[in-house]
């Protein structure tokens, strides 16, 4: 099994801070053959969608550390919550990376497969994660209501075996393992087998950069829209964080905290401004009117010690955090 890991320089400090055994045990990990050194957007943050020239620096910065830590520079990136869009794409071109994720759905890859790689105009490729097949195991695996459900490795190895195309892109969020689907649930188990079985079917394993090496001479074009795809939510959409007014105007307080952080040109005002920029303090404000299982997910960005206020209050609070920040910034004018 080949494998890409991802990092946000987020985490990379806070196993630094907190808890630095962990940190040791990928180091090792990326060292392998096996594994690839996967770039990710700092903070998880939002500065994607209002500052492409501040994301660009972000990016450099991000692979300065990796490199420092891991002794590998990451050639391949993701970005926040797999956000992709022209202008996105066009930033990390500049940026120089030589490939990048996006996710497959079907309002933006119309008639095309995500099976097969793609660019969008620039030699950045682009690798097109296959959403049914992933969400399959990161959403789907201990849902005993699920038609698939229990999913074997057999089965599953299978399915990927029937996909037309040239290769297929899985890709989970770490905490699918042990946070999504429990130990009781037999995600182990199943990670476990799925080797002998993609084995079983002469299903090779790639790196990331072995992908678009192999394939990259013939990547197709896909024309890219204004509106960023995510992996987030059922649609896929921005609407996942930004689809109501809370989240619209935590939006313009993270942009106002960033900027205003900016003009200060205090290094640590900046940093915690780009902290309150993460993806996840606008991700749990969709609970305002979902339902199902995007409620289900927006409880886990939920802070604990927040939920016994009532929702009304929660944003109120949340947005005080922003506002107290803002304010307290005229004073470093």
């Amino acid at each position: 099994m080949k494998l890409g890991i991802g990092f946000s320089l987020s985490a990379l400090r806070q196993f630094e801070m907190w808890d630095p055994a962990p940190l040791k045990r990928f180091q090792k990990l990326v060292a392998k053959p096996g594994a690839e050194l996967i770039g990710v957007t700092p903070y998880h943050g939002t500065t994607l969608l209002f500052s492409l020239s501040d994301f660009i620096d972000l990016m450099h910065e991000m692979q300065d550390r990796l490199e420092e830590r891991f002794g590998v520079r990451p050639q391949v990136t993701d970005t926040t919550e797999m956000m992709m869009a022209s202008d996105i794409y066009r930033a990390l071109h500049e940026a120089g990376f030589k490939g990048t994720f996006m996710d497959g759905r079907p309002w933006v890859m119309g008639w095309r497969s995500a099976t097969y790689l793609y660019d969008s105009g620039l030699p950045l490729k682009i690798l097109t994660r296959h959403f049914e097949l992933s969400d399959d195991v990161g959403y789907r695996f201990s849902n005993q209501s699920w038609e698939g459900w229990p999913l074997l490795a057999e089965d599953y190895a299978r399915w990927i075996d029937e996909a037309e195309g040239d290769f297929v892109c899985l890709a989970w969020d770490f905490e699918t393992f042990g946070h999504h689907h429990n130990h009781g649930t037999g995600i182990f188990e199943f990670l476990r087998a799925l080797p002998e079985q993609l084995d079983r079917r002469g299903i090779k394993s790639l790196l990331p950069s072995e992908a678009i090496e192999q394939f990259g001479d013939k990547s197709h074009e896909i024309p890219l829209p204004p509106f960023p795809v995510t992996w987030a939510g059922l649609s896929g959409s921005m609407d996942f964080f930004l689809g109501n007014s809370q989240q619209q105007a935590v939006f313009r307080l993270m942009t106002s905290a960033v900027n205003k952080a900016r003009l200060t040109g205090n290094k640590e005002l900046i940093d915690i401004a780009l902290w309150l920029s993460q993806s996840d303090n606008l991700h749990w404000l969709q609970a305002v009117n979902a339902s199902g299982s995007e409620a289900d997910v927006s409880a886990y960005f939920t802070p604990v010690s927040w939920q016994s206020m009532g929702l009304n209050e929660m944003v109120w609070e949340h947005q005080c955090v922003y506002k107290n920040f803002i304010d307290a910034l005229d004073d470093f004018a």
